[in-house]
């Protein structure tokens, strides 16, 4: 029997950011400003960002006996998310993540993925019961793509809505592809898999035609400052966000956008709607530091929305 649930399976990670007037070049060194320490990691972000939004939520990650692992297992349990599938690697670190953010809000990231990486297919297997009574599985692609394509297909069979983050950017098979009812990727990563270069909106379309070809039914590129583009069921829609939102960080802006349409998905909006839902999300967690810390709850934005 399925019930009205997402389970988000991704990674784990400490956030260590600090901000800085502008991005180092390759060999160079600057001093920096304020350093923040915080959960992050894609999959823990947009499981977070889908239960404040008001989705019941299981998070399916791996992380290490140390004190990072702990702590964040700690912060799932205060954000209401089902605990249950978190795995615990006894050889690896839990993941880490080091972030740069310049005055304009761009940032780099470097990720050590540590137990990450060894989140396997007879981990997924624990979870089949769970995954296979889920309405939506979400993913992104800092664990193994093995156990991507494995949750993927164990969803699709059974009927569970599909939905990939494709990021870190990475080269996608024509079999996990063909398992992804809906894809979320931004301007590179949609280069990437389509091996179109995305210049404009025509451009972004030939990108998400060829997509789509691949076997993906609907295609969500953001396209940053220029808004959304939807390609679902044959047309296209071009959502633009708020022009008026000072960016101070960008991290985590996408994981909130992914989560977000998750919780619109499971209740009943268009897929319109579910973005002009995500971008509000979205652009709120952009006015903050950090990537849960920004991470906005559901009363801030239908707040949002009413303004």
């Amino acid at each position: 029997m399925k019930t009205k649930k997402i389970i988000v399976l991704g990674s784990c990670n400490t956030d260590m950011l600090v901000h800085t007037h502008r991005l180092p070049a390759p060999g160079e060194t600057i001093m920096g400003g304020d350093f923040i320490m915080t959960p992050g990691g894609k999959g823990a972000n947009q499981a977070v960002a889908a239960s404040r939004l008001g989705g019941e939520v299981t998070f399916i990650t791996k992380i290490g006996n140390d004190i990072f692992g702990r702590q964040s297992l700690e912060v799932f349990k205060r954000e209401n998310i089902n605990t249950n599938f978190i795995f615990s690697d006894a050889e690896h670190p839990s993941g880490v993540a080091l972030i740069t953010v310049d005055k304009d809000a761009e940032n780099c990231i470097v990720v050590a993925p540590g137990a990450n990486k060894t989140l396997s297919k007879e981990d997924i297997d624990q979870c089949r019961e769970i995954i296979e009574s889920a309405t939506i599985l979400l993913m992104q692609l800092e664990i193994p793509i093995e156990t991507v394509e494995y949750a993927a297909k164990i969803a699709y069979n059974a009927g569970v809505k599909v939905i990939l983050n494709p990021a870190p950017a990475s080269f996608l098979s024509t079999r996990l592809l063909q398992n992804i009812h809906i894809l979320i990727p931004n301007i590179i990563e949609a280069e990437v898999i389509s091996g179109v270069k995305i210049s404009d909106g025509e451009t972004a379309k030939k990108a998400a035609d060829i997509i789509h070809q691949k076997g993906v039914g609907t295609i969500i590129i953001t396209l940053g400052k220029f808004g959304v583009l939807l390609k679902e069921k044959g047309g296209y829609y071009n959502i633009p966000i708020e022009s008026k939102i000072k960016a101070v960080d960008t991290t985590g802006a996408g994981d909130t956008f992914c989560g977000a349409i998750c919780v619109g998905i499971l209740e009943g909006m268009s897929m319109v709607e579910s973005v002009g839902f995500a971008n509000t999300a979205a652009g709120i967690s952009v006015t903050r530091a950090g990537a849960q810390l920004s991470i906005p709850y559901r009363k801030e934005v239908e707040t949002a929305k009413k303004s």
